[in-house]
Protein backbone atom coordinates (compact mmCIF):
# COMPACT_ATOMS: atom_id res chain seq x y z
CA UNK A 1 0.00 0.00 0.00
CA UNK A 2 1.39 3.59 -0.86
CA UNK A 3 0.60 6.03 1.37
CA UNK A 4 1.29 9.65 1.22
CA UNK A 5 4.51 11.75 2.08
CA UNK A 6 1.74 13.32 4.83
CA UNK A 7 1.39 11.62 7.86
CA UNK A 8 -0.11 13.00 10.61
CA UNK A 9 0.60 10.58 14.05
CA UNK A 10 4.60 11.50 13.40
CA UNK A 11 4.35 14.40 15.13
CA UNK A 12 2.04 12.61 17.91
CA UNK A 13 4.47 9.75 19.21
CA UNK A 14 4.82 10.36 22.02
CA UNK A 15 4.52 13.74 24.39
CA UNK A 16 7.87 15.80 23.38
CA UNK A 17 6.87 15.75 19.78
CA UNK A 18 2.93 16.57 20.99
CA UNK A 19 4.37 19.15 23.08
CA UNK A 20 6.06 20.71 20.04
CA UNK A 21 3.27 20.54 17.64
CA UNK A 22 0.52 21.51 20.45
CA UNK A 23 -1.38 24.60 19.09
CA UNK A 24 -3.25 25.74 22.33
CA UNK A 25 -1.89 25.67 26.08
CA UNK A 26 -3.17 27.13 29.65
CA UNK A 27 -1.25 28.96 31.84
CA UNK A 28 -1.32 29.53 35.33
CA UNK A 29 -1.94 33.22 35.32
CA UNK A 30 -4.87 32.89 32.66
CA UNK A 31 -6.62 31.26 35.34
CA UNK A 32 -9.22 32.82 37.70
CA UNK A 33 -10.23 30.87 40.99
CA UNK A 34 -13.61 31.61 42.19
CA UNK A 35 -14.00 31.91 46.31
CA UNK A 36 -17.02 31.89 48.17
CA UNK A 37 -16.31 34.35 51.57
CA UNK A 38 -19.20 33.80 54.00
CA UNK A 39 -19.84 36.49 57.77
CA UNK A 40 -19.72 33.48 59.28
CA UNK A 41 -17.17 32.47 62.26
CA UNK A 42 -16.07 29.57 61.02
CA UNK A 43 -13.23 29.59 58.45
CA UNK A 44 -14.11 26.43 56.30
CA UNK A 45 -16.83 24.79 55.46
CA UNK A 46 -16.92 22.50 53.16
CA UNK A 47 -19.70 22.83 50.12
CA UNK A 48 -20.92 19.49 49.65
CA UNK A 49 -22.43 19.86 46.02
CA UNK A 50 -18.97 21.28 44.67
CA UNK A 51 -16.10 18.82 46.15
CA UNK A 52 -13.18 20.54 47.38
CA UNK A 53 -14.15 23.78 47.46
CA UNK A 54 -15.66 25.34 50.59
CA UNK A 55 -17.31 28.80 52.14
CA UNK A 56 -14.39 30.45 53.57
CA UNK A 57 -14.37 33.57 56.08
CA UNK A 58 -12.71 36.29 55.04
CA UNK A 59 -9.32 35.13 56.87
CA UNK A 60 -9.50 31.76 55.47
CA UNK A 61 -9.96 33.77 51.73
CA UNK A 62 -7.17 35.64 51.82
CA UNK A 63 -5.14 32.54 52.90
CA UNK A 64 -6.46 30.19 49.81
CA UNK A 65 -5.75 33.50 48.13
CA UNK A 66 -1.91 33.74 49.02
CA UNK A 67 -1.74 30.00 48.38
CA UNK A 68 -3.07 30.00 44.79
CA UNK A 69 -0.36 33.43 43.88
CA UNK A 70 1.86 31.43 44.92
CA UNK A 71 0.80 28.63 42.48
CA UNK A 72 1.06 31.38 39.70
CA UNK A 73 -2.51 31.99 39.58
CA UNK A 74 -3.51 35.21 38.27
CA UNK A 75 -7.34 35.95 39.43
CA UNK A 76 -9.63 35.25 41.99
CA UNK A 77 -13.24 36.30 41.94
CA UNK A 78 -15.16 36.64 45.15
CA UNK A 79 -18.62 35.59 46.22
CA UNK A 80 -19.92 37.45 49.28
CA UNK A 81 -22.52 35.60 51.32
CA UNK A 82 -23.76 37.79 54.34
CA UNK A 83 -25.00 36.87 57.90
CA UNK A 84 -28.29 38.15 56.90
CA UNK A 85 -30.53 39.20 53.76
CA UNK A 86 -33.14 41.88 53.01
CA UNK A 87 -35.28 42.91 50.16
CA UNK A 88 -32.76 45.20 48.63
CA UNK A 89 -29.89 43.60 49.08
CA UNK A 90 -28.19 45.83 51.39
CA UNK A 91 -25.23 43.84 52.46
CA UNK A 92 -23.46 43.75 49.06
CA UNK A 93 -22.29 47.47 49.55
CA UNK A 94 -21.82 47.03 53.61
CA UNK A 95 -18.16 48.35 54.09
CA UNK A 96 -17.47 45.49 56.91
CA UNK A 97 -19.16 42.76 54.88
CA UNK A 98 -17.39 39.33 54.13
CA UNK A 99 -16.65 40.07 50.69
CA UNK A 100 -14.78 44.08 51.62
CA UNK A 101 -12.66 42.69 54.29
CA UNK A 102 -11.50 39.41 52.33
CA UNK A 103 -9.75 42.14 50.06
CA UNK A 104 -8.34 43.95 52.25
CA UNK A 105 -6.97 41.09 53.61
CA UNK A 106 -5.98 39.54 50.23
CA UNK A 107 -4.02 42.49 48.58
CA UNK A 108 -2.07 42.51 52.11
CA UNK A 109 -0.85 38.90 51.83
CA UNK A 110 -1.35 38.73 47.98
CA UNK A 111 -0.40 42.38 46.76
CA UNK A 112 0.80 40.75 43.72
CA UNK A 113 -3.29 39.10 42.80
CA UNK A 114 -5.80 40.27 40.82
CA UNK A 115 -8.55 40.51 42.84
CA UNK A 116 -12.24 40.53 41.51
CA UNK A 117 -15.46 40.87 43.11
CA UNK A 118 -18.78 39.56 41.71
CA UNK A 119 -21.54 42.53 41.47
CA UNK A 120 -24.77 41.46 42.42
CA UNK A 121 -27.50 41.25 44.43
CA UNK A 122 -29.05 37.45 44.32
CA UNK A 123 -26.76 36.36 47.52
CA UNK A 124 -27.71 39.38 49.67
CA UNK A 125 -31.80 39.66 48.72
CA UNK A 126 -33.88 37.69 51.03
CA UNK A 127 -35.56 36.48 47.43
CA UNK A 128 -32.94 35.63 45.74
CA UNK A 129 -32.97 37.65 42.36
CA UNK A 130 -30.80 39.92 41.19
CA UNK A 131 -31.89 43.10 41.84
CA UNK A 132 -35.06 44.63 43.75
CA UNK A 133 -38.44 43.32 42.61
CA UNK A 134 -41.46 45.57 41.54
CA UNK A 135 -44.16 45.87 44.60
CA UNK A 136 -46.28 42.94 44.48
CA UNK A 137 -43.96 40.63 42.27
CA UNK A 138 -42.22 37.61 42.65
CA UNK A 139 -40.05 37.33 39.91
CA UNK A 140 -39.99 40.73 37.92
CA UNK A 141 -37.00 42.54 38.84
CA UNK A 142 -37.32 46.50 38.44
CA UNK A 143 -34.42 46.86 36.09
CA UNK A 144 -33.50 50.89 36.38
CA UNK A 145 -34.34 50.65 40.30
CA UNK A 146 -31.71 47.80 40.91
CA UNK A 147 -28.88 49.64 38.94
CA UNK A 148 -28.02 52.64 41.70
CA UNK A 149 -27.71 49.69 44.36
CA UNK A 150 -25.23 47.53 41.86
CA UNK A 151 -23.22 50.96 41.32
CA UNK A 152 -23.14 51.03 44.58
CA UNK A 153 -22.08 47.80 45.86
CA UNK A 154 -19.07 47.81 42.86
CA UNK A 155 -18.20 51.48 44.51
CA UNK A 156 -17.98 49.24 48.31
CA UNK A 157 -16.02 46.62 46.95
CA UNK A 158 -13.28 49.22 45.01
CA UNK A 159 -12.64 51.21 48.12
CA UNK A 160 -11.90 48.17 49.74
CA UNK A 161 -9.09 47.48 46.86
CA UNK A 162 -10.64 45.79 44.35
CA UNK A 163 -8.71 45.44 41.26
CA UNK A 164 -11.53 44.59 39.13
CA UNK A 165 -15.89 44.50 39.39
CA UNK A 166 -17.84 42.14 37.75
CA UNK A 167 -21.36 42.25 37.45
CA UNK A 168 -23.23 39.34 36.77
CA UNK A 169 -27.05 40.25 37.46
CA UNK A 170 -27.75 41.01 33.50
CA UNK A 171 -29.38 44.23 34.43
CA UNK A 172 -29.68 46.14 31.19
CA UNK A 173 -27.45 49.60 31.63
CA UNK A 174 -25.51 48.15 34.71
CA UNK A 175 -21.87 48.56 32.79
CA UNK A 176 -22.40 52.45 31.96
CA UNK A 177 -24.50 52.68 35.41
CA UNK A 178 -21.29 51.18 37.40
CA UNK A 179 -18.59 53.13 35.41
CA UNK A 180 -20.35 56.10 36.05
CA UNK A 181 -20.19 55.31 39.95
CA UNK A 182 -16.83 54.45 39.76
CA UNK A 183 -15.94 57.30 37.71
CA UNK A 184 -17.38 59.71 40.32
CA UNK A 185 -15.96 58.25 43.06
CA UNK A 186 -12.25 58.59 41.83
CA UNK A 187 -11.99 54.78 40.73
CA UNK A 188 -10.90 55.30 36.90
CA UNK A 189 -8.57 52.84 37.43
CA UNK A 190 -10.99 49.60 38.59
CA UNK A 191 -11.47 47.76 36.20
CA UNK A 192 -15.27 46.31 34.76
CA UNK A 193 -15.58 42.44 33.55
CA UNK A 194 -19.15 41.93 33.01
CA UNK A 195 -20.95 38.48 32.65
CA UNK A 196 -21.75 40.20 29.04
CA UNK A 197 -23.16 36.91 28.05
CA UNK A 198 -24.88 35.20 30.95
CA UNK A 199 -27.85 32.15 30.00
CA UNK A 200 -30.37 31.05 32.13
CA UNK A 201 -28.63 28.02 32.72
CA UNK A 202 -29.25 24.30 34.57
CA UNK A 203 -25.33 24.38 35.30
CA UNK A 204 -25.70 26.93 37.93
CA UNK A 205 -27.69 24.78 40.50
CA UNK A 206 -24.44 23.65 42.80
CA UNK A 207 -23.37 27.48 42.79
CA UNK A 208 -26.92 28.44 43.98
CA UNK A 209 -26.64 26.19 47.12
CA UNK A 210 -23.06 27.14 48.24
CA UNK A 211 -23.76 30.92 47.98
CA UNK A 212 -27.71 30.38 49.21
CA UNK A 213 -28.94 32.21 46.46
CA UNK A 214 -31.68 30.22 44.86
CA UNK A 215 -34.52 32.28 43.96
CA UNK A 216 -37.44 31.42 46.78
CA UNK A 217 -40.17 32.68 44.13
CA UNK A 218 -40.15 32.43 40.41
CA UNK A 219 -36.89 32.04 38.06
CA UNK A 220 -34.43 34.62 36.46
CA UNK A 221 -35.36 33.66 32.53
CA UNK A 222 -37.09 37.40 32.64
CA UNK A 223 -33.62 38.49 32.47
CA UNK A 224 -30.62 35.99 31.94
CA UNK A 225 -30.19 35.23 28.21
CA UNK A 226 -32.36 32.16 26.20
CA UNK A 227 -30.12 29.33 25.88
CA UNK A 228 -31.30 29.45 22.48
CA UNK A 229 -29.75 32.44 21.36
CA UNK A 230 -26.04 33.52 19.64
CA UNK A 231 -26.38 36.80 18.07
CA UNK A 232 -28.26 37.88 20.74
CA UNK A 233 -24.92 37.28 22.60
CA UNK A 234 -22.83 38.98 20.55
CA UNK A 235 -25.35 42.15 20.68
CA UNK A 236 -24.95 42.09 24.23
CA UNK A 237 -21.15 41.43 24.26
CA UNK A 238 -20.86 44.50 21.51
CA UNK A 239 -23.05 46.78 24.27
CA UNK A 240 -21.29 46.22 27.33
CA UNK A 241 -17.99 47.46 25.42
CA UNK A 242 -20.16 50.37 24.63
CA UNK A 243 -20.58 51.12 27.65
CA UNK A 244 -17.13 50.68 29.24
CA UNK A 245 -16.29 47.22 30.01
CA UNK A 246 -12.78 46.29 30.12
CA UNK A 247 -13.14 42.55 29.53
CA UNK A 248 -16.00 40.11 29.04
CA UNK A 249 -17.65 37.12 30.55
CA UNK A 250 -19.41 33.98 28.93
CA UNK A 251 -21.14 31.90 30.89
CA UNK A 252 -21.64 29.00 31.40
CA UNK A 253 -18.52 27.73 29.58
CA UNK A 254 -18.31 24.38 27.45
CA UNK A 255 -22.04 24.15 27.00
CA UNK A 256 -21.20 27.98 24.91
CA UNK A 257 -18.23 26.91 22.91
CA UNK A 258 -19.82 28.45 19.76
CA UNK A 259 -21.06 31.64 21.48
CA UNK A 260 -17.32 31.98 23.06
CA UNK A 261 -16.00 31.74 19.44
CA UNK A 262 -18.83 34.49 18.00
CA UNK A 263 -18.00 36.75 20.68
CA UNK A 264 -14.55 36.57 20.68
CA UNK A 265 -14.69 37.49 17.14
CA UNK A 266 -16.89 40.39 17.70
CA UNK A 267 -14.97 42.53 20.19
CA UNK A 268 -11.69 43.02 20.69
CA UNK A 269 -11.16 42.91 24.55
CA UNK A 270 -10.06 40.25 26.45
CA UNK A 271 -12.73 37.63 27.04
CA UNK A 272 -13.42 35.07 29.85
CA UNK A 273 -15.08 31.66 29.91
CA UNK A 274 -16.37 30.42 33.31
CA UNK A 275 -16.58 26.98 33.70
CA UNK A 276 -19.36 27.06 36.25
CA UNK A 277 -20.26 25.56 39.47
CA UNK A 278 -22.52 22.47 37.61
CA UNK A 279 -19.87 21.78 34.77
CA UNK A 280 -17.52 21.03 37.79
CA UNK A 281 -19.73 19.07 40.11
CA UNK A 282 -20.68 16.93 36.66
CA UNK A 283 -17.09 16.08 36.31
CA UNK A 284 -16.21 15.48 40.09
CA UNK A 285 -19.20 13.00 40.12
CA UNK A 286 -18.79 11.49 36.86
CA UNK A 287 -15.12 10.56 38.08
CA UNK A 288 -15.83 9.50 41.36
CA UNK A 289 -18.87 6.61 39.82
CA UNK A 290 -15.19 5.58 37.53
CA UNK A 291 -17.08 6.78 34.06
CA UNK A 292 -13.88 9.15 33.28
CA UNK A 293 -10.34 10.21 34.10
CA UNK A 294 -11.20 13.69 35.98
CA UNK A 295 -7.56 14.93 35.28
CA UNK A 296 -7.75 14.17 31.49
CA UNK A 297 -11.74 15.85 31.38
CA UNK A 298 -10.41 19.02 33.71
CA UNK A 299 -7.57 19.41 31.10
CA UNK A 300 -9.71 18.89 28.17
CA UNK A 301 -12.69 21.14 28.57
CA UNK A 302 -10.12 23.61 29.97
CA UNK A 303 -8.21 23.37 26.67
CA UNK A 304 -11.62 23.83 24.83
CA UNK A 305 -12.65 26.99 25.84
CA UNK A 306 -9.13 28.30 25.31
CA UNK A 307 -9.22 26.84 21.93
CA UNK A 308 -12.63 28.47 21.13
CA UNK A 309 -10.87 32.01 21.94
CA UNK A 310 -11.36 32.58 25.98
CA UNK A 311 -8.26 34.86 26.87
CA UNK A 312 -9.18 33.74 30.51
CA UNK A 313 -10.57 31.00 31.92
CA UNK A 314 -12.85 30.91 35.13
CA UNK A 315 -12.56 27.82 37.10
CA UNK A 316 -13.20 25.59 40.49
CA UNK A 317 -10.36 23.25 38.75
CA UNK A 318 -7.57 27.14 38.61
CA UNK A 319 -5.72 25.35 41.75
CA UNK A 320 -5.70 21.80 40.23
CA UNK A 321 -5.01 23.07 36.77
CA UNK A 322 -1.83 25.40 38.04
CA UNK A 323 -0.25 22.42 40.63
CA UNK A 324 -0.02 20.19 37.37
CA UNK A 325 1.26 22.64 35.62
CA UNK A 326 3.98 23.13 37.92
CA UNK A 327 4.66 19.34 38.45
CA UNK A 328 4.95 19.11 34.41
CA UNK A 329 7.52 21.84 34.25
CA UNK A 330 9.51 20.52 37.52
CA UNK A 331 9.16 17.16 35.83
CA UNK A 332 10.80 18.56 32.11
CA UNK A 333 13.54 20.41 34.48
CA UNK A 334 14.57 17.20 36.05
CA UNK A 335 14.82 15.33 32.42
CA UNK A 336 17.14 17.54 31.40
Amino acid sequence: MTFPAHRGRRLRRHEGLRSLARETRVAADQLVAPLFVHAAERDRVPIAALAGQARLSPEAAAAEAQALASLGVGSVILFGIPARKDAEGSGAWASDGPVPRAIRLIKKRAPELVVWADVCLCEYTDHGHCGILRAGEVDDVDNDATLPLLARAAVAYAEAGADVVAPSDMMDGRVAAIRSALDQAGHTATAIVSYAVKYASAFYGPFRQAAGSTPAHGDRRGYQMDVANVREAVSEACADVEEGADALIVKPGTPCLDVLRAVREAVRVPVASYQVSGEYAMLQDAAEKGHLDLERAMWETALGMRRAGADLLITYFARALAERLIESRRAAESAR
